[in-house]
């Protein structure tokens, strides 16, 4: 299904979502050598970046990221399903992550917020805004796209992937390729619109499969579905239930450090 283009993008008119590029603190660190005082100023500046958001995010409990378009407006189907989609995940006690913004990540806070479960949010400083939505219990804004994607990946036991660009596919393929390498565990990673990855899910098996770029039983670390419900179900098998998450043990704060969190699920990603 290809993904509408926003109403102010017209030839005259470029795409205004394709026309800024990147973050500057991005641009700025990616651009090729610098001197040896801005190099060291990015470092400590990409460092404490770091140190905000595991600040922030330490105590939010096992986490299910919610990757997407935020292209989407509510009346979408896809909208519509990735905030029953974020229902369910917040039902089965986890807490809804992901990238903080409007369309699919909006759904899927919202889909939390309706089932009364924590709702966090990684945003990221654009040229184009990128305002956080109103369906947050938490949020971190980061100015580096790299730190925003740990962040997403850190605290998580569960990868949905709902229809979106080339920012949800690269989120769904950098996953993919931590989990093939052993970089993270084997959690599971769930493609949610048959009709929208069919085309990727052909490629992968009419290219990358007989080239031997991919081994077939890397076809294995994906599910695919249409069904909310049908990813529930997978997502308590094979994230909750394999990792032993349990209710009501939490990791103890430090007063002193004026440290929060949030109610859920304590688990260990080494477990």
């Amino acid at each position: 299904m290809t993904e509408p283009i926003p109403p102010q993008a017209t030839e005259a008119q470029p795409d205004v979502w394709s026309k800024q590029l990147g973050s500057a603190q991005d641009e700025r660190f990616l651009r090729g050598p610098a001197s040896r005082l801005s190099e060291l100023w990015g470092i400590v500046q990409i460092g404490f970046e770091f140190l905000k958001g595991l600040r922030a995010l330490h105590f939010i409990g096992p986490c299910v990221t919610v990757f997407g378009s935020a292209r989407f407006g509510e009346d979408h189907p896809h909208y519509k399903t990735a905030r029953r989609m974020g229902a369910l995940i917040s039902r089965a006690g986890f807490t809804v992550m992901t990238g903080g913004g409007p369309g699919i990540m909006e759904a899927a806070n919202r889909g939390a917020r309706d089932a009364g479960g924590p709702s966090v949010g990684c945003n990221i400083i654009l040229p184009v805004e990128q305002k956080e939505n109103p369906y947050l219990d938490r949020f971190v804004t980061f100015k580096h796209f790299f730190v925003r994607k740990v962040m997403l990946t850190k605290y998580s036991y569960a990868f949905v992937v709902m229809p979106g660009g080339f920012g949800t596919l690269d989120e769904v393929f950098e996953t993919l390729t931590l989990i093939q390498t052993g970089v993270i565990r084997r959690f599971p990673v769930i493609l949610v619109g048959r009709d929208y990855w069919a085309p990727v899910l052909s490629f992968i098996n009419d290219t990358l499969i007989p080239l031997q770029t991919i081994a077939p039983v890397d076809l294995e670390l994906v599910h695919v579905t249409d069904d909310p419900e049908e990813a529930i179900g997978w997502i308590v098998e094979e994230a909750r239930d394999k990792f032993g998450l349990k209710r009501g043990v939490r990791i103890p704060r430090w007063k002193l450090l004026f440290e929060k969190g949030l109610n859920g699920f304590r688990g260990n990603h080494g477990a």
